[in-house]
């Protein structure tokens, strides 16, 4: 029976510290009570990358505060919260165990259910909070540890219809800026260095375009970068802002023909879909303005709702934990015991076949 819940969310799987409190109405509307989240990028960023150890050690120093500043600006306390929701995977197994263990132990203290949620379910069901959507619906996780193209069919039914099978569009990004000098996180640098290069002035290849399947790669485009880079050494800012746009010109087409078939895909099996179709996309860089474009312009030639959730919500946050949490108990879904032990991979379709860089340890979604 539809009911009135509050749950306590609790996000450590890569280097975001974050707490929050989120409410599900008895008519399904989700409202976010309180959204903490503290980023470590200045600790990792002399790195170029994220550093494991530096980030548990982080999560162990702030996590228990932002809590407390969750509860305060949510106006609420512990006994007002239903249930207390934790990343448990997929991610950096130090920052799990630090958000995981912490869970358990308000659990225990508070008798609070736990639920010990897949950072990827999060990304997957934000779009019913911020938009109501209802099942089934697509989505596309592009972030730094994941490319995952994935049919949303209800709460704990997934199905994984293309992943990478080498690296994540993010690490793309990434290693595309440490290449070219462009500092870290790399997706922010490379788009706005791209914005005043010439798209055309490098060929570089749209891995697997044409081909039938679903997947992604994008280890031959970022080699095709290398190359390109040393053949015109040394570079000068031109140089770097017309491989940048080229670049992204290359993911920008890339993803076209990917979800283009994704979503043919999807209206040959739903033609009798009452509501108009929709294509949620997730994770960091989704706030690529030419990868964003090229979506919303795909999405209305094959008659698609276009769902990008706000940006906060789009990177790692405790909201879209606590949120799966209310939905797993709205469909009273089974709870945790403590005994539950945190997951460095842990696939969302976990009937799917393993492939080549899918679900790599450590990655975060």
């Amino acid at each position: 029976m539809a009911q009135f819940l509050r749950i306590l969310g609790i996000e450590t799987s890569c280097d975001e510290t974050a707490a929050a409190v989120v409410a599900r109405h008895e008519d399904g509307r989700g409202e976010i009570l309180s959204d903490v989240v503290l980023s470590q990028l200045d600790e990792h960023s002399a790195y170029g990358g994220v550093v494991p150890e530096i980030a548990a050690r982080a999560h162990v120093e702030a996590l228990d505060e932002l809590i407390e500043e969750a509860l305060r600006r949510a106006n609420v306390t512990l006994n007002d919260v239903d249930a207390i929701a934790a990343t448990s995977g997929p991610g950096l197994i130090g920052g799990l165990l630090v958000g995981l263990m912490t869970a358990k132990a308000i659990a225990r203290v508070s008798g609070k259910p736990l639920l010990a949620i897949n950072h990827l379910e999060g990304h997957a069901l934000t779009a019913r909070m911020t938009d109501g959507l209802s099942f089934p619906y697509l989505m596309l996780l592009v972030s730094g540890g994941h490319t995952q193209l994935i049919l949303i069919r209800g709460v704990d039914q997934y199905e994984r219809w293309g992943t990478t099978i080498d690296d994540a569009l993010g690490e793309a990004f990434d290693k595309t800026a440490k290449l070219l000098g462009l500092p870290y996180p790399g997706g922010p640098a490379v788009e706005k260095a791209a914005l005043s290069g010439n798209p055309d002035r490098f060929s570089l290849p749209r891995p697997l375009v044409g081909e039938a399947r679903l997947d992604f790669s994008f280890s031959g485009l970022k080699t095709a970068v290398r190359q390109a880079a040393t053949e015109i050494a040394p570079l000068t800012d031109q140089d770097i802002a017309d491989i940048c746009a080229s670049f992204q010109k290359a993911v920008s087409r890339t993803l076209r023909d990917r979800i283009g078939r994704g979503l043919l895909r999807f209206k040959q099996e739903f033609s009798g879909l009452d509501t108009e179709p929709a294509l949620v996309v997730a994770g960091g860089v989704a706030a690529n303005q030419e990868i964003r474009r090229t979506l919303q312009a795909l999405c209305l030639e094959h008659g698609f709702r276009f769902v990008a959730p706000p940006l906060r919500l789009c990177t790692d946050n405790a909201a879209m934990i606590a949120w799966a949490g209310l939905e797993r108990m709205a469909e009273e879904l089974p709870v945790d015991d403590l005994n539950v032990a945190p997951r460095s991979r842990w696939p969302l379709d976990s009937q799917a076949k393993t492939l080549l860089g899918s679900g790599k340890r450590g990655a975060k979604a």
